[in-house]
């Protein structure tokens, strides 16, 4: 089994139990990325308080709207991702190898090659599974409707009622959110939000190129000459992918939300100043009636969610490709036994 390939299942496996854990954070925070009314803005408001409301008002299942296409979205994309990036990243070390033969380089990839390897197995990853992508967005920020307490007084409705309430909507699942974006959109408007996205493999990019030169500069000093994570205890791990996704968060999130907003469902009845026609056309509009506070709306919440995610999947990634690798060792040698009895 390739190295390729083994990365990109654990790098599946990993992403599939960092969503488990950190889905009802994302949920929230793509809630507080598609608010396009400042007066409804609830930013003051914790992520927990947040989270609170929404088990209180909708009930707990709406933290996991979305659950199931974002697990195969997760799943698509770890893998994906990773056997693109292995796959690029063998053939960026064999040039490196190639070019020491000829007396050019040490035989490693820097950080410019590091660099250049993730944008291209994001832009795969992005071009692959955007569709994917949109139809989560989409069931996370579904809502249940509300009927305000006027409503309730037209409808004779007694006193210790009169407040808002909320009414339950028709079951909302995958095939219905495939079914509404078809009719708005056609085929197309399952890529909408691709041009940010893939704006956006910078994040990967820049998460995987402060990954790598912290793992380099760690197994240097350690004297370390095994390959990728090998020797690294599972915490050390945690805690490079933590740092290292720390930083691309805060360079790219304006990105992330603006991709938010395109994905999600554009109502009509909206404030026509909150309807986008394209990427560059919701980026003035934001500006203009939103200010530029707009694009970190949700910002403390995304950086606890994609920091505790990325660590998360680094350090389950790194062990199942150990316990792989393992495995395959063990029969590889278990075969050479039996072969050698054999031959006596």
């Amino acid at each position: 089994m390739s190295d390729a390939v083994i990365n990109g299942v654990a790098g599946a496996g990993g992403g599939i139990i960092a969503q488990l854990i950190t889905y009802p954070l994302q949920t929230v925070n793509t809630r507080q990325q598609t608010e396009r009314d400042p007066s409804k803005s609830n930013a003051g408001d914790g992520t927990i308080k947040q989270m609170c409301q929404v088990v209180k008002q909708e009930g707990w299942r709406r933290l996991y709207g979305g659950l199931t296409p974002s697990l195969v979205g997760t799943a698509a994309s770890q893998g994906v991702y990773y056997y693109f990036y292995q796959l690029f990243r063998d053939k960026a070390e064999a040039t490196s190898l190639a070019r020491q033969m000829k007396g050019v380089g040490d035989g490693s990839i820097g950080m410019l090659q590091s660099l250049v390897v993730a944008a291209f197995a994001g832009s795969v990853n992005v071009l692959m599974t955007n569709p994917i992508w949109v139809i989560v967005t989409r069931m996370q920020t579904h809502k249940k409707a509300s009927i305000s307490s006027e409503n309730l007084v037209l409808a004779n409705a007694p006193d210790d009622v009169l407040e808002d309430v909320v009414v339950e909507p028709p079951p909302y699942g995958t095939i219905d959110a495939v079914q509404e974006l078809f009719s708005e959109a056609g085929l197309l408007g399952f890529w909408k939000g691709v041009l940010p996205t893939l704006i956006m493999v910078s994040n990967p990019s820049i998460q995987f190129m402060l990954y790598e030169a912290m793992l380099k500069k760690m197994k240097k000093k350690r004297g370390s000459t095994a390959k990728g994570a090998e020797g690294l205890a599972a915490f050390e791990i945690f805690l490079l992918g933590a740092v290292a996704k720390l930083g691309a968060t805060v360079v790219t999130y304006p990105l992330n939300v603006v991709k938010a907003r395109l994905q999600a469902k554009q109502a009509l009845d909206i404030d026509r100043r909150h309807h986008y026609q394209g990427t560059w056309d919701a980026i003035r509009k934001m500006i203009r009636y939103e200010g530029l506070a707009a694009f970190y709306k949700g910002m403390r919440t995304k950086i606890v969610q994609s920091v505790l995610a990325a660590a998360v999947l680094f350090m389950v990634k790194e062990e199942l490709v150990k316990a792989v690798k393992l495995v395959l060792n063990r029969d590889l040698r278990l075969v050479e036994k039996s072969k050698a009895k054999l031959s006596r």
